[in-house]
């Protein structure tokens, strides 16, 4: 199952890589966008459940990677006002035409 890793920098500058199992999380973010935080926080995590749920249909248990990373993202979303903005600089890989997430 093919990963992939989305790196955003949050209202304060920091920046950070966000793990997913699946590429999936191209259904949901755009690298170059730029998301309320609030809207970040809640597309991740819808993107990660989705990732994690491909995972557990492949193995048969859910990914505590993709787990943790919601968990990051959550906790770093709540130091910043909901309305500031985060930016996602980039998605790896990036999703080749055509092919399945």
């Amino acid at each position: 199952m093919p990963e992939a890793t989305v790196t955003v920098r949050w209202p304060d500058g920091r920046v950070q890589s966000v793990y997913s199992p699946s590429l999936v999380v191209h259904d949901h973010l755009r690298a170059g966008a730029g998301y309320r935080v609030a809207e970040f926080v809640q597309r991740t995590h819808l993107a990660l459940d989705e990732a994690s749920e491909r995972v557990r249909a492949r193995y048969g248990m859910a990914c505590t990677a993709a787990a943790a990373s919601q968990e990051d993202v959550r906790a770093a979303g709540s130091r910043h006002d909901p309305d500031a903005r985060v930016t996602v600089l980039d998605i790896q890989p990036p999703l080749p035409e055509g092919e399945p997430r």
